[in-house]
């Protein structure tokens, strides 16, 4: 399996879109404010325009994050990019743009690794996972990235045309046996809701080389969450869980 840090110890900081709870999610506002507080990595959700550029939003429409409205697959990407991303969590962001996945991983290139979360269903994207792994190589990033979603059948079909690259399965549910899950998508990463984590889940996924990464947002109890042993944490605000790790 892929070791998503290398070598490197942890347990780890995702910045949950970014730093989600002090900037408007996947912008770059919040993705420089998840760096500035010590996040290893950052996290981001893709859905693709009209034009065939993957957009950094979460949403399936533009309703909840822009000044737009409708679905992201039905604009392009021009037309997102005029459109305030910002004004919704403040003022004081007015102005921010959607931006597009190409311009978020040349921020990143050797300077964090990127989460990316394929957004798949209720709208299903044919061929998300192609346009995503041609960007890497056009990037030369496969190994700075971790691919996951929800929808375990697209990380299977990105790992049958690039398996260097990390993938994780999401999941908000007590799985029966969430290191076959992973196993039969030959994902990396189990990226469980938090408040179903327990020990032995943890136990099982370092049994099995799998690294384990749970989710969630401002609720999370991050005192909890480290003492499982987990290797990394995903945030809103990237440096709660730092204070405890410190």
């Amino acid at each position: 399996m892929i070791k998503p840090f290398g070598d490197r110890p942890g347990p780890f900081v995702i910045g949950h879109r970014g730093a989600a709870g002090y900037a408007p999610e996947n912008t770059m506002a919040a993705f420089e404010r998840g760096i500035s507080l010590r996040a290893d990595a950052i996290e981001l959700d893709i859905n693709p325009s009209k034009d065939g550029e993957l957009m950094v939003i979460h949403d399936p429409t533009l309703n909840r994050t822009t000044s737009g409205s409708g679905l992201v697959c039905q604009h392009t990407a021009a037309e997102i990019q005029a459109l305030d991303a910002g004004s919704w969590f403040d003022p004081s962001f007015n102005g921010c743009r959607v931006p597009t996945l190409r311009e978020v991983l040349s921020w990143a290139k050797n300077r964090t690794k990127v989460v990316i979360e394929i957004k798949n269903g209720p709208i299903f994207y044919p061929n998300i996972e192609k346009m995503l792994v041609a960007l890497l190589d056009e990037l030369g990033m496969r190994d700075q990235v971790m691919a996951i979603s929800f929808d375990h059948l697209v990380l299977r079909d990105v790992k049958q045309i690039a398996p260097d690259i990390a993938t994780g399965v999401i999941y908000a549910s007590r799985m029966a046996d969430p290191v076959g899950m992973a196993r039969a998508v030959d994902a990396d990463l189990l990226m469980p809701y938090w408040a179903m984590l327990t020990a032995e889940e943890v136990a099982a996924s370092h049994a099995a080389d799998l690294f384990i990464s749970p989710w969630g947002g401002a609720e999370q109890d991050y005192k909890h969450i480290l003492a499982l042993g987990v290797d990394a944490v995903g945030a809103d605000f990237p440096d709660r869980p730092r204070e405890f790790m410190d």
